[in-house]
């Protein structure tokens, strides 16, 4: 017990002014950085909250300077929900987002895996098309298309020229599937075929289980243009409001109540909150495929 009394401390050393400047520095750079983070993050969410808190004003204060309601009209969004056509516009956008969505994922996986695991003469060239395809924009066949479309299928007035070419692939689809399947190891598919599976159920039993974040990537992407189409849907579904998306609607909704604010803000709550809730659980997913499909091309 002596023994250990009568040992010296150790005092510590007062830090030196070069260790007390590299604190200072660091601690200046996690303040500037984190207040970067922070304006960007109000930079992104403040128009948000202001259309969400018009959303929630009366007919009056919404012209006005006042940010926040003097009451809350949650009566606003019963409102919108009640407008003809309104609950169309929604059924009509669902189904052209989801069944979209899955034509063109079941579509573009086996001609994305051919290219990724594939090897067969002209591979190079259809990968070209592929990406020549992607620069292609979609106003520069826009009449011809309209023309098969309505004049010798007659679909004009219906979600259908929109909906049936996503069962042969998108091009975006197929190039970042493609970029993702090159990440995989040919061993695992190589082990497979050892095995006795053939290209198909290679395909589904080994590649598919593995690619789940690069077909999450490929499905929001889809969902999203599809939910936001605006181009096609005034093409082909204007003169039938039968067929209208909400995105063509809302622009038929903001004429109708050109003063309503709150009700035109509602309106658009309404239509943004299904995506904004679809990235925020599948965000995980997203994030990685699209990472992923830069790491090996």
């Amino acid at each position: 017990m002596t023994q250990v009394l009568d040992k010296p401390l150790e005092l510590k050393a007062p830090p030196s002014p070069a260790e007390r400047t590299a604190h200072r520095r660091a601690l200046l750079e996690w303040i500037a950085i984190h207040s970067l983070g922070i304006a960007a993050a109000l930079f992104f969410t403040l128009p948000f909250v202001f259309v969400f808190l018009t959303s929630l004003m009366s007919d009056t204060q919404a012209l006005s300077r006042d940010l926040i309601p003097h009451t809350w009209e949650w009566a606003n969004y019963r409102k919108v929900f009640d407008t003809p056509g309104f609950l169309t516009w929604w059924r009509n956008t669902l189904f052209y987002a989801f069944l979209g969505t899955a034509l063109t994922v079941v579509s573009s996986i086996p001609v994305a895996y051919a290219l990724a695991k594939f090897r067969f003469r002209g591979r190079n060239l259809a990968l070209m098309l592929v990406i020549s395809m992607m620069m292609l924009p979609p106003q520069v066949i826009i009449i011809p298309m309209y023309l098969f479309w309505a004049k010798q299928l007659d679909l004009s007035g219906t979600l259908w020229p929109l909906i049936i070419p996503m069962a042969f692939g998108d091009a975006f689809s197929i190039f970042l599937l493609r970029q993702f399947l090159t990440t995989i190891p040919d061993e695992y598919l190589d082990a497979a075929r050892v095995d006795g599976c053939g290209d198909l159920r290679t395909l589904l039993k080994v590649v598919l289980p593995m690619a789940k974040p690069g077909i999450a990537a490929v499905a929001l992407f889809q969902f999203f243009y599809a939910w936001n189409d605006y181009f096609g849907p005034q093409i082909y579904a204007s003169e039938n409001p039968g067929a209208w998306t909400l995105s063509y609607g809302l622009e038929s909704f903001k004429g109708a109540h050109h003063t309503d604010w709150n009700l035109t803000m509602a309106a658009t709550v309404l239509v943004m909150a299904p995506v904004i809730l679809v990235f925020f659980f599948a965000q995980k997913a997203f994030v990685e495929g699209v990472t992923l499909t830069g790491v090996k091309g």
